[in-house]
């Protein structure tokens, strides 16, 4: 069964929704085959793939890149591509433009943006062209240098009441679902009962419509800082570091291949 829109929305209230990251054929498989309904293409494979310090620096052209070889490796789940930064925060001509890019040439059957209300407009406009949107509020990792780095959001009373008016407006202007990142769990649970769409957290409590998380966070293979809200389902790292130990003990002493 291929996932759509319409039945991921359809999922609000009911069943959860796992989402994972993916960012090239190998993993996009392993992620459909695992019966994961939501793909997730993120900017953050800047810093997981390529080796940057943040998502600032990933282009457009490497997100297509990486967002084709998912839609190869994808049968069922709904690929989602992030919009990286400066794709679309100009004219809505080039913010058209950037999108369509991965609907023809990445594969994606939708895109997701950064922002609450403020974009409305585009929103509006990408959906009345075709393009299905994910919102995105709450630890918005393209403004980082805005906020200061990676910290909570909606701690006060006027950011609590703020991203719930994002939320509501993304909504009215159309998104099928929304991303909270890094926002209290009392208020994440909130947002998610006054949205007639499913929200999707990271970092944001169990009381979400579905959760995600990055791959390589997941099965314990990545470097450097992980937050402290994610799950290890397995701890791959040690296991990769003594196998490929091995393979090199064993070509220096010619016991691979045998003989």
């Amino acid at each position: 069964m291929k996932w759509t829109v319409p039945k991921i929305k359809a999922l609000k209230g009911g069943q959860k929704i796992a989402t994972l990251t993916a960012y090239d054929y190998l993993t996009a498989r392993y992620v459909d085959e695992a019966g994961i309904p939501l793909v997730l293409v993120g900017d953050s494979l800047g810093m997981t793939i390529l080796g940057y310090e943040t998502t600032l620096p990933v282009t457009m052209d490497e997100m297509v890149h990486h967002t084709a070889a998912v839609s190869r490796g994808v049968k069922e789940a709904l690929i989602v591509a992030d919009m990286p930064f400066m794709s679309y925060q100009g004219t809505l001509e080039h913010a058209l433009e950037n999108a369509g890019r991965f609907i023809k040439e990445g594969g994606a059957d939708a895109v997701k943006i950064e922002g609450g209300a403020m974009r409305v407009d585009l929103i509006k406009q990408l959906i009345a062209n075709g393009v299905p949107v994910l919102g995105h509020i709450g630890l918005l990792p393209q403004s980082v240098k805005e906020t200061g780095g990676f910290k909570m959001q909606g701690k006060t009373d006027e950011s609590a009441r703020k991203l719930m008016d994002d939320a509501k407006a993304l909504e009215q202007a159309g998104v099928f679902a929304i991303v909270l990142e890094c926002v209290p769990s009392e208020l994440a649970q909130k947002i998610t009962a006054a949205l007639t769409v499913p929200t999707i957290g990271i970092g944001a409590g169990p009381h979400c419509d579905g959760q995600v998380l990055v791959f390589t966070d997941l099965l314990g293979m990545g470097h450097g800082h992980v937050p402290g809200f994610v799950k290890k389902f397995a701890d791959l790292n040690p296991q990769i570091q003594e196998a490929l130990a091995a393979y090199k003990k064993e070509v220096e002493e010619s016991a691979f291949p045998e003989r």
